[in-house]
């Protein structure tokens, strides 16, 4: 199942890791271990942040992706299930509107 993480990483683990030299391999080393299809940082709410894409085959799988998050920075991570458009496509939307109309 592919999700979406939400990432918002607070000031003050970041800075540190940014002023000992550490940001650089540590964010390598989290997107190595959760190897995401894409991913982008971003500004959330005035705080670093970061938007993933990956691929969840396993629901026991999902600390997988949030601990190092949480352990190296401190962050805050929400799961969102997303959807490509062909997905979309498979959803069977009209039968389901015809089911629930």
């Amino acid at each position: 199942m592919r999700m979406l993480l939400n990432v918002k990483i607070p000031h003050q683990p970041f800075n540190a890791a940014v002023k000992d030299g550490t940001a650089a391999s540590k964010l390598s080393r989290i997107l190595e271990a959760t190897k995401p299809e894409a991913v982008y940082f971003t500004e959330q709410n005035g705080q670093r942040g970061a938007i993933l894409i990956v691929d969840l085959p396993d629901p026991s799988k999902t600390p997988a992706l949030a601990e190092p998050w949480f352990l190296t920075f401190q962050a805050d991570v929400e799961f969102r299930v997303v959807m490509s458009p062909d997905d979309l496509k498979r959803a069977a939307l009209d039968e389901l509107g015809k089911k629930w109309s």
